[in-house]
């Protein structure tokens, strides 16, 4: 049973990683002419970030996921990997 739990988290890993490596690509193939399609995406997440003010604490949480289609084909490749081990 731990190694199905084990398992699953390095299949987290890599297609975190995935995402990583390939939103970071995309964004630099998009300054590419040939290659712009992959920084095209889109934004999730807040656009203002919300703060609590505890008058001891100030919290401030925000989360913005910016997903592109280099992130997208980053996901598969990490699965496509992971299966392959």
């Amino acid at each position: 049973m731990a190694t199905r739990e084990k398992n699953i988290w390095i299949l987290i890993l890599f297609i975190l990683c995935g995402i990583v490596v390939g939103g970071l690509l995309g964004e630099l193939a998009g300054k590419v002419d040939f290659l712009w399609w992959l920084s095209y995406g889109q934004n999730f997440g807040f656009e203002d970030p919300i703060t609590l003010n505890l008058q001891v604490i100030s919290l401030t949480f925000a989360l913005m996921l910016k997903i592109n289609i280099s992130s997208i084909i980053g996901m598969v490749l990490a699965i496509f990997i992971y299966k392959k081990i």
